[in-house]
């Protein structure tokens, strides 16, 4: 069976900056990987790679085992990108409809809901613990709710692959543990395969199951019991460092 997600000596620049190089690794299904690195070591820049947000790269990327030049099924992808935070709070519109928007891109004209749409969307609200809010405008809702909103609008598509680049900075720590512990259960549970792109090196082994350190380049990918016994990344990381992220990882 192919990966769900398979990168290959990917390179990218920016005018004579490079930003990425040579990256290779790849995601089976189920896999929850942590994308962890400095800031600057081009992390949003592989996720915008990966779901076809960055026009020029050298190497190969496939997606479902097509190549991502031809791929045409992203409703199979949820991304939630970095800067939600910065959508509009004055935005008129309910946390219903943002969750409907997720459905939008698999319609044709004129776009509107059947009730089949409206159960989908009602099921992913349950899921996130998030029915009791379908009726209130997004900008009177707080920075947790807002981002169990913008999850459920990547899920409502019921994607196999999801994507996520920092999703919990803006939140206070009980909200960020809530999230994480999320994610965890539609991993387990669901079997989607997640991507999480994260600064915060010190949890990450609490809930992923694999690894990938970037700076610019791969510094370590795989599972996290050999990032653990990894002597190079002992010396990379300090062994305090590394010790942390060993310690959380059940």
């Amino acid at each position: 069976m192919d990966p769900i997600l398979s990168v290959e000596h990917v390179s990218v620049r920016y005018g004579s900056n490079e930003v990425l190089h040579d990256v290779t690794f790849s995601a089976e299904k189920g896999d929850y990987i942590a994308l962890a690195g400095p800031n600057g070591a081009g992390k949003t820049t592989l996720a915008k790679t990966i779901i076809g947000l960055v026009g020029k790269y050298a190497g190969t990327i496939r997606l479902f085992g097509k190549d991502t030049t031809t791929f045409k099924d992203w409703n199979r992808i949820g991304y939630l990108p970095q800067r939600v935070s910065a959508f509009n709070p004055l935005f008129p519109a309910t946390a219903k409809e943002v969750v409907g928007l997720g459905l939008l891109s698999e319609k044709g004209f004129p776009r509107y809901f059947d009730r089949r749409d409206e159960d989908e969307i009602g099921r992913v609200l349950n899921l996130m613990g998030i029915s009791d809010l379908k009726d209130k405008l997004i900008g009177e809702l707080s920075g947790g709710q807002q981002q169990r909103v913008f999850l459920a609008r990547s899920l409502v598509s019921n994607p196999e692959l999801l994507i996520l680049d920092e999703p919990s900075t803006a939140l206070d720590p009980s909200s960020r543990e809530s999230f994480l512990e999320l994610l965890k259960k539609l991993n387990r549970e669901i079997g989607i395969t997640v991507l999480l792109i994260t600064h915060d090196t010190s949890q990450i082994g609490k809930y992923a199951d694999k690894l990938l350190y970037l700076d610019k380049k791969v510094i370590f990918f795989g599972g996290f019991a050999d990032f653990c016994r990894s002597e190079e990344m002992g010396e990379y990381f300090g062994r305090f460092s590394q010790h942390l992220i060993c310690h959380q990882h059940d």
